[in-house]
C-alpha cells in the first residue's frame, strides 16, 4: 500500500495506516478543513426529502 499523500510505501500495522507519517496524516486532515475534498452527490437525496416529508406530515398530525 502506498501513502496518499506522498506515496511512500506504508506496511499494513503502522501506527498511521494508510499515512506513512503523522505529517502526512495531517496534511490530509488539513485538506480536508480547507475543502479541497468534495463528495460531488448525497447518497440518495430524494430518500432524504421523502422522509423529511413524512416526518413533517405526521407531526402535524395530518394523513393522506
Amino acid at each position: 500500500m502506498k501513502c496518499p499523500i506522498c506515496k511512500k510505501p506504508v506496511a499494513f500495522g503502522d501506527p498511521y495506516m494508510p499515512f506513512c507519517s503523522e505529517r502526512c496524516k495531517l496534511i490530509d486532515l488539513g485538506n480536508w478543513l480547507d475543502e479541497r475534498y468534495v463528495i460531488s452527490t448525497p447518497l440518495a437525496p430524494e430518500e432524504t426529502v421523502e422522509r423529511a416529508g413524512a416526518v413533517g406530515d405526521e407531526a402535524d398530525g395530518q394523513s393522506e
